[in-house]
């Protein structure tokens, strides 16, 4: 016997598309992973960073007091200008000579490929093993800087490149940047794959020279790219730690300090657990804030 339409059951249909169940049954792993190591540390810190604690004994609430305490600290203050002038000089010159030795190898350079990966090589080694590199290129007595500097005459200029206030910081910030060149090269050179040529080579027909080709034609095409390496080098810049820590651990006399170094030294080293979280809070807003300032600012010179 069949049943009519009006003796058939209703079939119960889910609310949720099945898709989206699966899309969700997907995404749960990794955001249970992004909870725990991310959004717990993180709410962690921010409780900590209101409390004393020497990492022992229970935390004791002390509400804003880190906080106060930070705005009088003149090393925190040295160690934020030192990031300033990191993220300054640390963002321009990669940038600006990755940009420039892209383009020559998007232009047709012969060995494109071997210089790519030459470049590259610096990102993929340790910094701790290239800290200790440069640690020897710079050394007073038997490193080769200033061994070459006396063999062309220049032996005035040698000196303790990381042990002298005046230079420890640059010299640091020199090998930073020699190992960050090779990233710039190869992201700005697969953004530079995307460009119309036939908008550069039309340009070179109306008289525009190379400068005017790169600034109207080239610059506009890669922006996205620009700003993608640019924002990453920023952030970078002010959580910049482990090649500072290995050649010079903020030294001399604390004139290589920047934020993450001084965190590290009043969190691991002095106890100050909940002093260091509240240092780590600031350079993240910090880096935050200046990632934000810089999509900004990137913004409006495209709409521009």
């Amino acid at each position: 016997m069949q049943l009519t339409s009006a003796t058939r059951k209703p079939v119960k249909r889910s609310s949720r598309p099945k898709g989206q169940l699966v899309g969700l049954y997907f995404v749960l792993p990794a955001l249970l992973l992004y909870a725990v190591f991310f959004l717990y540390p993180f709410v962690r810190t921010i409780y900590l960073s209101m409390t004393e604690w020497n990492g022992v004994v229970a935390p004791v609430f002390t509400g804003l007091e880190n906080y106060q305490r930070l705005l009088g600290d003149s090393q925190m203050w040295h160690s934020l200008w030192n990031n300033v002038i990191w993220v300054v000089l640390g963002t321009a010159a990669p940038i600006i000579i990755g940009l420039f030795l892209s383009v020559v190898l998007w232009t047709g350079a012969r060995g494109s490929l071997f210089f790519r990966t030459i470049y590259f090589l610096p990102v993929v080694v340790s910094p701790v093993i290239i800290g200790v590199i440069w640690n020897w290129i710079y050394n007073p007595l038997f490193g080769i800087l200033n061994r070459g500097l006396r063999d062309i005459g220049l032996g005035n200029l040698a000196r303790g490149w990381l042990g002298e206030p005046s230079t420890a910081l640059y010299a640091v910030m020199v090998t930073a940047i020699w190992s960050y060149i090779g990233f710039c090269v190869v992201v700005l050179y697969s953004g530079l794959q995307k460009v119309d040529s036939q908008l550069v080579d039309a340009a070179k027909i109306d008289g525009a020279n190379a400068w005017t080709r790169f600034r109207h034609v080239i610059i506009p095409q890669i922006s996205s790219v620009l700003t993608m390496v640019l924002v990453y080098t920023v952030i970078g810049g002010f959580n910049v730690f482990d090649l500072i820590w290995i050649m010079t651990k903020g030294g001399p006399a604390n004139a290589s300090e920047v934020i993450a170094t001084y965190t590290y030294a009043k969190a691991f080293q002095e106890n100050e657990v909940g002093y260091g979280a509240a240092l780590s809070m600031v350079m993240t807003l910090i880096a935050l804030v200046a990632a934000i300032i810089t999509l900004r600012l990137r913004g409006k010179e495209e709409v521009a």
